[in-house]
């Protein structure tokens, strides 16, 4: 029982991220990704209230899925304890795959807009800063590596920075090869800031 619930979960998810993909936030109907899930709306709203809650479980999903594989990497690492070097290894996966900046921009649109969605939202956030907090503790810790501010508004930076050279990228129109070069260098001189001189 608990597998099949899972399996419809995952199943809508993915419909949700195809369906936006083709015509944005606003006009992805549950009906629609209903219809392209398999399933009646009965079937939805066992899993989620409501759109909203779907979308953000989805962008939760996307980056819970890379900031994992930043995990693995960071145990993986060699031995180099150049902070510059650390990034260009950690950031070398595809960190705005399947993350598409739009997605990301139209839910804080929508957030701005409903209170309930913005409380939601920002505890996302909330939720993305203590993995990456956790991430750079690893780190640090592994390496050596002193930083120049508190460990949380470090992680809110790398996140508020990130975040704005993808959308940025995407404004441009960047290939993902090109908007992930902008987003390690980007991330390398700020670490270059963020780190104290050894």
């Amino acid at each position: 029982m608990a597998r099949s619930r899972e399996n419809t979960r995952a199943r809508l998810l993915e419909a949700a991220h195809d369906v936006f993909a083709e015509v944005g936030l606003g006009a992805a109907s549950v009906e629609a990704i209903c219809e392209r899930a398999g399933f009646t709306r009965g079937a939805f709203y066992s899993n989620f209230e409501t759109k909203d809650e779907l979308f953000l479980a989805l962008i939760t999903q996307l980056a819970e899925d890379k900031l994992d594989e930043v995990a693995v990497r960071v145990r993986t690492l060699s031995g180099r304890d150049d902070p510059v070097d650390l990034v260009r290894q950690i950031a070398d996966i595809s960190l705005a795959e399947r993350m598409e900046p739009q997605l990301l921009s139209e839910i804080r649109t929508q957030a701005l807009r409903d209170d309930k969605l913005a409380a939601a939202f920002l505890a996302w956030r909330e939720q993305m800063r203590v993995r990456v907090e956790a991430i750079i503790t690893d780190v640090t810790s592994a390496h050596d590596i002193r930083l120049r501010m508190p460990l949380p508004d470090a992680a809110q930076l790398l996140l508020d920075v990130s975040e704005e050279c993808t959308v940025r990228s995407s404004l441009e129109r960047k290939s993902k090869r090109s908007a992930n070069e902008a987003l390690q260098s980007r991330l390398q001189q700020l670490v270059a800031l963020l780190v104290e001189a050894g």
